[in-house]
C-alpha cells in the first residue's frame, strides 16, 4: 500500500511529533539529548528548515519548524532520525531503530495556531506532570523564546516576532502567555491534526494549495 502523502508548503510551518518505538525511551542520558540537539541544528542547516520551537521527551520529540522547499522537511527528519541513531546504537553497542515508523506532522496555517504550537510544545513537560513550570525542564526552547536566552538553534517565526519591537518584549510577552495553560479545545485539535496529517488553523486569506510530499 502506498503511504498517505504529507500536506507541505514552503514558507508554511510545521509541526512534528515522532515517538520512540513501542512508546519507549529515545533518549538515554544527558550526552543524548546535547547529541539530538547538535543533529538537529546542522540537518536543519543541510535541508533548508528554520527551527521555531523544539521539546525533547523521554520517548518522542516535538518540533516546530518551516521547510523552504517542499522535499525539505522529509530529507531533514530522515537525515535526522538516522545520525541520531547511529550515534546512540554506536555508544550503546545496540542496532536497530529507535523511532516508531514515520514521523507525524501537520500543518499550521494561521499565526494564532503558530503560537499556541509554541506553547503546545514548550508547555507539554508541564502537562505531562514532569514539571510545575517550563522553565525547570531543560530539553526545549523555553529558555529563548520566554526568558531571552540565546540558542543559536532557533529562528523567531513572524508570528512570534510580532509579540514585540525587540527580543526582551517578545520573550516577555511570550512568556505571560506562557503563563495560562493553553485551552483544553487548543490542545486537542493540535494533538488530532497531528494524528490524522491535517491543517491546524484557518489562514487568515487563501495562500495556494499545499504540496503533496511523501
Amino acid at each position: 500500500m502506498p503511504r498517505e502523502a504529507r500536506f507541505v508548503m514552503p514558507g508554511m510551518p510545521l509541526h512534528i511529533v515522532q515517538r520512540g518505538i513501542n512508546r519507549d525511551s529515545c533518549f538515554f542520558s544527558e550526552a543524548d539529548y546535547g547529541m539530538y540537539l547538535h543533529f538537529l541544528g546542522s540537518s536543519a542547516a543541510r535541508f533548508g528548515c528554520a527551527i521555531h520551537a523544539y521539546c525533547l521527551m523521554s520517548n518522542h520529540v516535538h518540533l516546530l519548524i518551516t521547510p523552504h522547499t517542499p522535499d525539505a522537511c522529509g530529507a531533514f527528519m530522515k537525515h535526522l532520525g538516522q545520525c541520531y541513531v547511529q550515534a546512540v546504537n554506536k555508544r550503546l553497542n545496540r542496532s536497530g531503530t529507535l523511532w516508531e515508523g514515520r514521523f507525524r506532522s501537520s500543518l499550521v496555517q494561521s499565526d494564532s495556531y503558530v503560537l499556541a504550537c509554541y506553547r503546545y510544545i514548550e508547555l507539554n513537560p508541564v502537562r505531562a506532570g514532569m514539571v510545575s513550570s517550563p522553565a525547570e525542564y531543560w530539553w526545549s526552547s523555553y529558555a529563548t523564546n520566554a526568558e531571552g536566552k540565546e540558542n543559536a538553534l532557533l529562528q523567531s517565526h513572524p508570528a512570534y516576532e510580532s509579540l514585540g519591537q525587540d527580543r526582551g518584549q517578545r520573550a516577555a510577552a511570550y512568556k505571560e502567555l506562557c503563563a495560562d495553560a493553553l485551552p483544553a479545545t487548543d490542545v486537542e485539535q493540535i494533538r488530532k491534526a497531528t494524528s490524522v496529517g491535517c491543517v491546524v488553523g484557518t489562514p487568515r486569506r487563501q495562500r495556494g494549495r499545499p504540496f503533496m510530499a511523501k
